[in-house]
């Protein structure tokens, strides 16, 4: 899509947040990790808060990302990197 739409000067981002603390996300949490499937390399945690990406949503509809498209952000305070997945 980043390709597609850039003659029309619109850039194509997303936003992929980690664990948010929200009603529908607390029984999961409540959950113990099973360690086959946790990322028990990566920096300890909580879920964050709706609030936490707000940053990133206004930096991409901002002048500054004028430059940015066809990526994904994650905001998931380091959880879960894919270079930290036990093998």
């Amino acid at each position: 899509m980043a390709i597609e739409l850039a003659p029309h000067n619109i850039q194509v981002n997303a936003i992929a947040p980690g664990w948010i603390e929200t009603d529908m996300t607390a029984p999961v949490r409540a959950m113990p990790m099973n360690d086959e499937n946790s990322c028990a390399d990566s920096p300890p945690v909580d879920g964050a808060n709706r609030k936490e990406l707000a940053g990133t949503a206004v930096y991409l509809a901002s002048r500054a990302s004028d430059f940015v498209t066809g990526t994904t952000i994650r905001v998931d305070g380091g959880l879960c990197d894919p270079m930290t997945f036990r093998t």
